[in-house]
């Protein structure tokens, strides 16, 4: 794990140019984010919310998710490409820990930029966070973290199965920013599509996130959206494993593990 870390840390200072090029990439969204928000002006108050804080916490968290959900797509999609995939997959260690393991470092990548963006959109957009719960925000954090590392494997034997998992995963992600209320709340939705968003877990994280940053709730109010999350982890991180462990072998007797 630690040689792992280490060489996606030499790669990333190699490459200093790219923080640069994400950083002023980022301050460009919040602009645009903030002067939408005062464009619709102070009335529209979703969740009881402002809606430029409305719009950080939603965004960010998003975008933290479906990087890290990529993530496992991409380091199966480079050890296809290099030929390291099928000499991964015979080593004593079980292929979805290397998977996971190689991913580790883009997530923790992915955290540091959401953090940066938290902190720009508070530090020079002047947001006002009214005594938050930063422990429950690190709970709905955390279960977050283990189903976005789920659904990267699942996307993972995506890629192994039809080889275009970066088109499906598009797509998928597509749907989701519509209905988990990444820019709007999902109450404003037909109510069969308020129904469906409901099963996606995405939608439950950003509902605590706001929940647990934006408005101070204590853990009585956070309950119900924990209870979910852990649900789903429990759900979802078995059922991965499994997948891309058969995804693995069923592509180790196709001869197709190498293929993309």
């Amino acid at each position: 794990m630690i040689v792992v870390l280490r060489r996606d840390l030499l790669t990333a200072l190699r490459y200093r140019s790219g923080f640069l090029l994400t950083a002023a990439g980022t301050l460009l969204e919040l602009a645009a984010f903030y002067y939408l928000s005062r464009a619709i002006g102070p009335g529209f108050r979703p969740d009881g919310v402002e809606y430029f804080p409305f719009l950080l916490v939603g965004t960010g968290f998003y975008t933290f998710m479906v990087l890290g959900i990529h993530s496992f797509l991409q380091v199966v999609q480079e050890a296809q490409q290099t030929g390291t995939l099928e000499v991964l997959t015979t080593t004593s260690t079980p292929a979805p820990i290397l998977v996971l393991l190689s991913a580790l470092s883009a997530f923790s990548a992915s955290a540091l930029q959401l953090l940066f963006y938290l902190g720009a959109g508070w530090l020079l957009f002047g947001v006002h966070l009214p005594a938050p719960n930063v422990v429950g925000g690190i709970v709905i954090f955390l279960l977050s973290l283990v189903i976005a590392m789920a659904l990267g494997m699942m996307a993972a034997a995506l890629q192994l199965a039809t080889q275009r998992g970066s088109a499906v995963l598009w797509l998928l992600g597509s749907g989701a920013w519509l209905m988990t209320g990444t820019l709007f709340p999902v109450g404003t939705l037909p109510r069969p599509l308020g129904l469906l968003s409901q099963l996606i877990p995405l939608s439950h994280s950003l509902t605590g996130m706001r929940l647990a940053l934006l408005q101070g709730a204590q853990f009585s109010r956070l309950a119900g959206e924990v209870a979910v999350l852990l649900l789903f982890c429990l759900v979802l991180m078995p059922f991965s494993l499994w997948l891309f462990s058969y995804a693995v072998r069923r592509a180790r007797q196709l001869g197709t593990l190498s293929c993309y």
